[in-house]
């Protein structure tokens, strides 16, 4: 996360909290952050110097045109002003943690190889309690059939990995330890 980035989301907050409009911005940036991660596309088109400022801007003012907050248009503005809209998805993720953190929660992803029902749910929330300590816990289900099954939990920088995919990782290095020292 760059440095210039953690700037904007920082000025962002304050705005935000000055004006009685965190919970609002924090839904846009959530949007922004999610749409950018699922488009390849509008990925390119960020980063990409062909395209200007201002070709980026009213982009981005049109696929964000549902955005909720004032502030948020006025941020894709001075982003592309300043020339830092490639920021904008990390500015995004960082208003996100400040957000969390004044707030006194704490975000945990539980990854499996299909959609966790409520008993399951139920079971990993009292495990990211306790892994959370005192704040509370946003849980979310994240699908990834990679991990064949098991788990992945993670919980702010804490992370459980109990999927079948690290177990055949782990198997793996092991027999090939015990290959090359024979």
């Amino acid at each position: 996360m760059s440095r210039a980035a953690k700037r904007y989301a920082k000025a962002l907050i304050d705005l935000a909290l000055e004006k009685k409009e965190e919970a609002v911005v924090q839904k846009d940036m959530q949007l922004i952050y999610q749409t950018i991660a699922k488009s390849d596309e509008l990925q390119t088109l960020l980063d990409n110097p062909v395209f200007n400022e201002k070709q980026k801007e009213a982009t981005l003012q049109k696929v964000f045109k549902s955005s909720q907050s004032k502030i948020t248009g006025n941020l894709l503005q001075l982003l592309a002003k300043n020339k830092r809209i490639p920021l904008l998805q990390n500015i995004a993720s960082q208003y996100e943690a400040f957000y969390n953190e004044l707030k006194n929660t704490v975000e945990a992803v539980v990854t499996t190889t299909f959609p966790i029902d409520e008993v399951l749910k139920e079971k990993v929330m009292t495990k990211a309690q306790e892994l959370a300590k005192d704040k509370k816990v946003n849980l979310q289900n994240k699908i990834d059939e990679r991990i064949i099954g098991g788990f992945i939990l993670r919980v702010g920088d804490v992370q459980i990995d109990a999927s079948v995919s690290n177990k055949l990782g782990n198997l793996k290095r092991t027999l090939n330890q015990n290959q090359y020292q024979s």
